[in-house]
């Protein structure tokens, strides 16, 4: 029963980490540009690329960032999980045969 307990932890911890991940940096860098924004010489090619940044996360959310962003999120997470698992897998089969 330990041994499903840490799996399910490990899995757990491992999925909101891989959904925040991607919400953090995108949101960051978003944040980063916002404020690199006030920089006069620079304003106007960091709108460019932020309008390019929110775009992008618009085709993933049928016209929102926000789903968006929890989709590209849902999907990382999906994957670290997925990734977890194969991890777990594997350790069971090598240490089995050991």
């Amino acid at each position: 029963m330990i041994i499903f307990s840490n799996f399910l932890r490990s899995l757990v911890l491992t999925t909101i980490f891989s959904f925040f991940v991607p919400v953090f940096l995108v949101g960051g860098m978003l944040l980063v540009l916002s404020l690199f924004s006030y920089i006069p010489g620079l304003q106007g090619m960091i709108n460019d690329v932020s309008m390019q940044i929110l775009h992008f996360l618009a085709t993933f959310g049928t016209g929102s960032c926000l789903n968006g962003l929890l989709t590209i999120g849902l999907t990382c997470g999906f994957v670290g999980a997925l990734f977890d698992i194969y991890v777990y897998y594997r350790y069971q089969i090598l240490h089995t045969d050991s």
